[in-house]
């Protein structure tokens, strides 16, 4: 299995969605824009929130056997996706890539 790297592009708020219906809680994202994470053969990658990680899981799944092309064509680059964790109040969009054989060895 090859290696997906994930990158946080944005955090969104509502605050008035949450004013209406969210009870306060602490600690609610800690994903910073830029933050950069490896997965290694579909895993996990420590320190990625669990919750988005439901919401990655499938396509940084297919990306690490090799798949692509979500939904015929919908990216510039078949090798990618563009995912949003399922925190309605606070989403975050995650830019999850297959990693190309150079940037595999740039690392090592």
């Amino acid at each position: 299995m090859k290696r997906c790297k994930i990158t946080v592009m944005r955090k969104a708020l509502y605050p008035d969605l949450m004013a209406e219906y969210e009870n306060p809680i602490t600690d609610a994202c800690l994903m910073e824009e830029g933050q950069v994470f490896l997965s290694e053969g579909g895993d996990r990658p420590e320190g990625m929130c669990e919750g988005a990680w439901g919401s990655l899981y499938p396509f940084v799944k297919e990306l690490s056997e090799g798949g692509g092309n979500f939904y015929d064509g919908w990216m510039k680059n078949e090798h990618s996706a563009m995912v949003s964790c399922n925190d309605g109040f606070r989403p975050v969009s995650f830019l999850v890539e297959l990693m190309e054989d150079s940037e595999e060895s740039d690392k090592k």
